[in-house]
């Protein structure tokens, strides 16, 4: 059976959220646990192999975000840190750390949903999945979700300033 080049671009929007929304169920785990709410999955041939929620609070690990440890997860599972034939589906835009695992671990495709206009190093403040300099480049979609992504981190950082007042 052939697709069109609409059915195909629809079959992987289709996937595209799929996938982000079980990140997004990670990240509402995250909110649960009183971390800020992002979630991550890495995604190889269809299988999810590494799934993750920010737990720098729980761990006391400045390095303990969702994609550091979904990164982790994923080499362990197929044992090599090459994640050549990888997705990374992540509910925020990676921070200038996280970036550079990405590439380091050489995963070819990032998803993202909502923008990080004050640490996003993939297309708000830094451009480093797609620099040329750089021995690796990632094909990049953003916003995939994003409403719903926002939404989450919006509403946790709301909740966060109430308590704060009280």
């Amino acid at each position: 059976m052939q697709f069109s080049e609409d059915d195909e671009s629809s079959l992987l929007l289709f996937s595209a959220e799929h996938f982000m929304r079980r990140a997004i169920d990670l990240a509402q785990q995250a909110a649960t646990e009183d971390e800020v709410p992002v979630g991550a999955i890495i995604v190889h041939k269809h299988n999810i192999i590494g799934a993750a929620y920010n737990q720098r609070e729980n761990l006391a690990d400045p390095t303990a975000h969702a994609e550091m440890i979904a990164i982790t997860q994923a080499a362990a599972a197929l044992k090599s840190w090459r994640l050549i034939d990888c997705e990374l589906y992540v509910t925020l835009e990676p921070c200038p750390m996280c970036a550079g695992a990405i590439l380091q671990s050489r995963i070819p495709r990032v998803i993202y949903g909502a923008a990080d206009n004050k640490a996003g190093a993939v297309e708000s403040l830094f451009h480093l999945l797609s620099d040329p300099r750089l021995n690796h480049q990632c094909e990049i979609t953003g916003g995939v979700l994003a409403a719903d992504c926002g939404r989450m981190l919006t509403q946790f950082f709301e909740n966060k300033r109430r308590q704060g007042k009280k």
